[in-house]
């Protein structure tokens, strides 16, 4: 019933208990009351990372299930919103988009995520496959993880990969720029922007380091 809101999304174990989920023997579970306390939700997530949800009336303690059927009326329709609003809430706060698969991508979120605290923002409803971090202090970008094709870099091959846009100071991009590591700036300002393919051709340790640089810059 609720799956679509957890379509393409991966969970954030560490965030799971930071909202208020409690492990107990591999899967989390959080209680919430909806619609003014008349139900209670129980919210359970294991191996799978879809939760799972048990509606209990607050009066009764019997378990509501009507919500998970396609049973039409007024008052189930509002206890269908009232789930999925907490749903959505834990998917929006302990899920990510699993847009990104190349194995540095998936390394560098994780970099990122862990000495920065930022998580990846899709400004772009029609182009999923860029998103960019920003600094939390000046809202600047300073990283910017997109899908393209080679083509657009010059590179005579139609296969989609995946790259990283990242800031510079202009003296040293002409140094930088060897259109076999490193690419002018894809969709940016290429007085300022540099891109690279996440395919291996820069070493991970490298592109932790350019990141940190990036990062200073935009401040």
């Amino acid at each position: 019933m609720f799956e679509d809101i957890f379509r393409r999304q991966k969970v954030i174990p560490g965030k799971l208990e930071t909202y208020g989920f409690q492990e107990v023997l591999g899967t989390y579970r959080y209680d919430a009351d909806v619609l003014n306390g008349e139900f209670h939700l129980e919210v359970s997530i294991g191996k799978n990372a879809v939760p799972d949800t048990r509606l209990m009336e607050a009066a009764t303690g019997e378990e509501y299930v009507l919500y998970k059927t396609d049973a039409a009326g007024k008052y189930v329709g509002e206890i269908r919103t009232a789930v999925a609003a907490v749903l959505q809430d834990i998917a929006d706060r302990c899920y990510e988009l699993t847009i990104f698969k190349a194995e540095q991508s998936v390394k560098l979120i994780a970099y990122i995520r862990e000495k920065y605290g930022d998580e990846l923002e899709y400004l772009w409803g029609k182009f999923p496959g860029n998103a960019v971090w920003r600094r939390r202090d000046n809202r600047k970008w300073y990283g910017i993880l997109l899908t393209v094709s080679r083509r657009k870099l010059g590179i005579r091959s139609d296969e989609m990969v995946e790259i990283i846009d990242l800031r510079s100071q202009p003296e040293k991009l002409e140094n930088l720029i060897d259109n076999e590591r490193y690419y002018p700036g894809w969709h940016m300002n290429k007085k300022h922007w540099y891109t690279i393919i996440l395919d291996g051709s820069v070493p991970l340790e490298e592109i932790c380091r350019r990141i940190d640089e990036s990062y200073l810059l935009a401040k």
